[in-house]
């Protein structure tokens, strides 16, 4: 599976970087030389590279248990070739699109770093929440699985409020901008798919 595959590929090059902290830096996602530089490959190869193995891990196993939902409905919705190529695309297109804002909005500043591929796993996360709104989606501390339509709303509102404040080290806007893709592209390839939400939903 695509899923796997991805897994496999960024733990390799993830682990070989925390030994290697010359090749993170070629690989991490640095506004200022990605768009002064013109290393635009650093809005893609960031995805491959982690803090540490506790990022890593809790990055690699949201990623298979809902980018296995989504890889499913790609190819039970465009067969096992065009299914999957087309979730390779959303998933390499998710790590450039959750990117952008923080490129723009950091793009002279050179002291301004990202890692980890948060933004294109949110991208999956939501796409998943579309195809299976009612799937139950545990969060810390909470014993009880909350439904995908409701954790969708509060995640982005949550993201939306930690990026204003701004007062930690996490990515918050790519999270947030990752999540909107990750509705938007299943919509804008396929519209049909907001009908099936909403059947799903039991609103039509």
């Amino acid at each position: 599976m695509i899923t796997i595959l991805i897994i496999i590929i960024t733990a390799i090059v993830s682990i070989s970087c925390f030994s290697r902290p010359d090749r993170a830096r070629r690989l991490l996602f640095n506004a200022w030389d990605t768009w002064h530089g013109g290393r635009w490959y650093r809005m893609l190869s960031y995805g491959l590279v982690h803090g540490g193995w506790g990022h890593l891990i809790f990055n690699m196993l949201t990623l298979f248990f809902f980018g296995t939902v989504v890889e499913k409905y790609f190819i039970m919705l465009w067969g096992a070739v065009g299914g999957a190529g087309l979730y390779l695309l959303f998933y390499v297109s998710a790590l450039a699109v959750s990117t952008v804002l923080d490129l723009v909005k950091h793009k002279d500043n050179p002291q301004y770093n990202a890692v980890g591929a948060s933004g294109a796993i949110s991208a999956v996360l939501f796409a998943s929440i579309l195809f299976e709104p009612k799937m139950g989606i545990y969060i810390y501390l909470i014993p009880i699985p909350v439904p995908g339509y409701i954790f969708a709303p509060l995640y982005l509102l949550y993201c939306w409020w930690m990026a204003k404040r701004g007062q930690d080290n996490i990515g918050h806007t790519a999270h947030f901008t990752g999540a909107v893709y990750g509705l938007l592209f299943p919509l804008l390839i396929r519209p049909q798919t907001f009908l099936d939400f909403l059947s799903r939903m039991g609103l039509m």
